[in-house]
C-alpha cells in the first residue's frame, strides 16, 4: 500500500465550532462567513485566484476521530455505506467544499457558503470552473429519494448536522 502525505496550507476559521451547528453543504448557508489564512510561504500561489466566483477547497477533518463504513447520513434514516454519502467519519478525514470567494487580501480569502469547523487544516485550493465542475445528465443516488430531503429543498431553509 503506498502512503500518502499532505502539507498544511493554511487554516480555515469560521464561526462553527461544533459539527452539529455546521451547515449540511454550504450552498444552505449562503451568508455562511469565514476566511482562509494562507501560510506566508504559499500567497504567491493565490496570482489571479481573484478572478474566480468560487473556489474548491480540500482540507482535513480534524475532529474525526474515527471512521464508520456504514452510517446514517444527515438526510435519510437508512444506513448508507460512507463513500455514498459526504459523512466526515471516512476512512481518511479529508473534506472537500465549494465555497465563494469575496476577497482577497494578501495572503487571507473571505469566503461565504462555508460548512467546516473553525481551524480547519486547509490541504488545497482548486478554482471552479464551470465548465470542467458541472456535468449534465447526473444521477443523485439515494439523495433524490431521501426522507429528510423535502424539509430542506426550499428556499430558506439552512439544515445542520444536528
Amino acid at each position: 500500500m503506498y502512503e500518502v502525505n499532505c502539507r498544511q496550507i493554511g487554516v480555515i476559521s469560521t464561526p462553527f465550532k461544533r459539527h452539529e451547528d455546521t451547515p449540511i453543504q454550504g450552498c444552505f448557508a449562503p451568508e455562511s462567513r469565514g476566511h482562509i489564512e494562507l501560510f506566508p510561504e504559499y500567497a504567491e500561489g493565490l496570482k489571479d485566484i481573484d478572478g474566480f466566483s468560487h473556489l474548491i477547497l480540500i482540507y482535513c477533518f480534524h475532529q474525526a476521530q474515527d471512521y464508520e463504513l456504514l452510517t446514517k447520513p444527515f438526510l435519510d434514516a437508512g444506513k448508507k455505506g460512507v463513500f455514498a454519502t459526504r459523512y466526515f467519519k471516512r476512512p481518511n478525514f479529508i473534506g472537500l467544499s465549494v465555497v465563494r470567494l469575496i476577497a482577497v487580501r494578501d495572503n487571507m480569502l473571505d469566503i461565504a457558503e462555508v460548512d467546516m469547523l473553525d481551524g480547519t487544516p486547509l490541504l488545497d485550493i482548486k478554482p471552479y470552473v464551470h465548465r470542467f465542475d458541472v456535468r449534465k445528465d447526473t444521477s443523485d443516488g439515494w439523495f433524490k429519494t431521501a426522507s429528510e430531503w423535502s424539509k430542506y429543498d426550499k428556499p430558506g431553509n439552512t439544515p445542520t448536522q444536528s
